[in-house]
C-alpha cells in the first residue's frame, strides 16, 4: 500500500462540498456567520458606514449636550441625526464610535488570534513530535505561561510601556503570547497521536526528515483542529481588549475602543444608559456569534459526528 493511500485510511476527513452542507445545516453556525461577516464588514468600511450618518467618531458637538454634560434629549440624545445617541462630555456620535470600535476589537482580537495559534502550533507540535527532553521542556513553559497572571502582566505592561512605542502592536503581541498554551496543548497531543500513524511511520521510514514530516504529513491533519480552535479563541481576545481598554490601558484614546467606552459608560448609567447599552450590546453580539460559528464548524469538520449522522 502506497503512503497516499495509508494516509487516507488512517486520517479520514470530510470534503468541503460536505462540510459545508453541515454547516448550512446548524442554525446556529448560520447566526453566527452571518453577524460575524456583518461585523467584519462593517469594521472594513468604518469610513464609508459613518459617512452614511454623517459624522465620524472624533467630531466633538457641544452643541448636543445639556449644561451637565449629559446627552440632550431622551435616550441619549438618539435623533435622526445620531441614530446612537451621542457621548455625554464630548458630544460624539455613538454611532461612529461603535462603528470604529468594531474596527478595533475585531482587527486586535483577529491578529492575537494568528499570534497565538503560531506559537501554539510550533510549540505544540515540536513537543509532540520529538518527545523526550524537548517534550518535557516545552510542556513545562507550556504550563508556566499557562498559569502566569497574564491580566495583571498586561496592565503592569501597558503603563510603564513609552508613549512612542505603537500601543495597539504591543496589545497585539502580549494579548496573542499569552493566548497559546491551551493550543499548544491540544496540537501537542493530536501530534503524539498522529505520529504513531502509518504514513507518517512509513514516511519516516523512506528517510523523510522531520521538518518534512511535520509540515507535509502531520500539519495538514491538524488543519481542521487548529482552524475550530483559532475561531473559538477568537471572542476570548477580543474580550481581553475590551477588558484592557475597560481598564484604561487598552488602546489609547481617541481610538474608538468597545471596552473603553464601557468603561465610561459606567459613570453615566443612571442618567444615560444608551452609552453602556450599544457598545456593551455589540461586544456581547461578536463574541457570541464567533462560539456560535466555532461550535457550528467543530460539529462540521469532526468526521465522526459525521459518522454518527449517517
Amino acid at each position: 500500500m502506497s503512503v497516499m493511500s495509508t494516509e487516507q485510511v488512517d486520517a479520514p476527513s470530510l470534503g468541503g462540498r460536505q462540510v459545508g452542507r453541515r454547516l448550512r445545516a446548524d442554525p446556529g453556525a448560520v447566526v453566527g456567520v452571518v453577524v460575524v461577516l456583518g461585523f467584519v464588514l462593517v469594521a472594513a468600511l468604518a469610513p464609508l458606514v459613518v459617512l452614511v450618518s454623517g459624522h465620524n467618531p472624533y467630531d466633538y458637538d457641544l452643541d448636543a449636550l445639556d449644561a451637565t454634560g449629559a446627552p440632550a434629549g431622551a435616550f441619549g440624545g438618539i435623533s435622526a441625526d445620531h441614530w446612537f445617541g451621542v457621548e455625554p462630555l464630548t458630544g460624539r456620535d455613538l454611532f461612529a464610535v461603535v462603528v470604529y470600535g468594531a474596527r478595533t476589537s475585531i482587527l486586535v482580537g483577529l491578529l492575537a488570534t494568528v499570534v497565538s495559534v503560531v506559537l501554539g502550533v510550533v510549540v505544540g507540535l515540536l513537543a509532540g513530535y520529538f518527545g523526550g527532553w524537548s517534550d518535557r521542556l516545552l510542556s513545562r513553559a507550556t504550563d508556566v505561561v499557562f498559569g502566569f497572571p497574564s491580566l495583571i502582566f498586561m496592565i503592569a505592561l501597558g503603563a510603564i510601556i513609552p508613549t512612542w512605542l505603537p500601543k495597539s502592536a504591543l496589545i497585539v503581541l502580549v494579548i496573542g503570547f499569552f493566548g497559546w498554551p491551551p493550543i499548544a496543548r491540544v496540537v501537542r497531543g493530536q501530534t503524539l497521536l498522529l505520529k504513531e500513524r502509518n504514513y507518517v511511520v512509513a514516511s519516516r521510514a523512506a528517510g523523510a526528515g522531520a521538518g518534512h514530516v511535520m509540515l507535509r504529513q502531520i500539519l495538514p491533519n491538524l488543519a481542521a483542529t487548529i482552524i475550530v480552535f483559532a475561531t473559538i479563541s477568537v471572542p476570548g481576545k477580543i474580550g481581553a481588549e475590551a477588558a484592557l481598554s475597560f481598564l484604561g490601558v487598552g488602546v489609547p484614546p481617541p481610538t474608538p475602543a468597545w471596552g473603553r467606552s464601557i468603561g465610561d459608560a459606567i459613570s453615566w448609567v443612571q442618567t444615560d444608559p444608551m452609552f453602556l447599552i450599544f457598545p456593551g450590546a455589540a461586544l456581547f453580539l461578536v463574541t457570541l456569534a464567533f462560539n456560535l460559528f466555532g461550535d457550528g464548524l467543530r460539529d462540521a469538520l469532526d468526521p465522526r459526528s459525521a459518522s454518527l449522522r449517517r
